[in-house]
């Protein structure tokens, strides 16, 4: 997700994936993952008042995996830095089996689209397996 605090990850986003989890482990999924590229102490802030109690919230500090999964992007527009690019993906044994990445990947994006990498849409997705 893009940032911890964020309007959109904070109300729709990580919200939902929480709601969901028990779907999501019936669903044989071992790990709902969020990661940001926010530190550690922001991410536990945050975990903290979502009340997250199911969905793992995994720190990017540097924004190294996030790099090199080809999802870091400039958000100066924003006054945010370097953040990800809203996307999900499932994983299975390591293997990326499924990756929803929003349209318009750029730097400074002018927009935050949020239409396919939501909770929603990868269950359904694992239901249709």
């Amino acid at each position: 997700m893009p940032g911890a605090f964020t309007p959109t990850c904070s109300t729709s986003h990580l919200p939902r994936y929480e709601a969901l989890y028990e779907e999501f482990k019936a669903q044989g999924v071992d790990a709902v993952i969020c990661v940001s590229v926010n530190d550690a102490f922001v991410m536990f802030q945050w975990g903290k008042s979502q009340n997250a109690k199911n969905v793992f919230l995994l720190p990017d500090g540097n924004g190294d995996f996030t790099r090199k999964m080809g999802m870091l992007v400039k958000k100066d527009n924003l006054g945010f830095g370097m953040r990800s690019w809203r996307y999900a993906m499932y994983v299975e044994n390591g293997e990326i089996k499924k990756m929803f990445s929003e349209a318009g990947f750029q730097d400074d994006a002018p927009s935050d689209p949020f239409e396919v990498s939501d909770a929603d849409t990868m269950l359904n997705y694992l239901k249709s397996r």
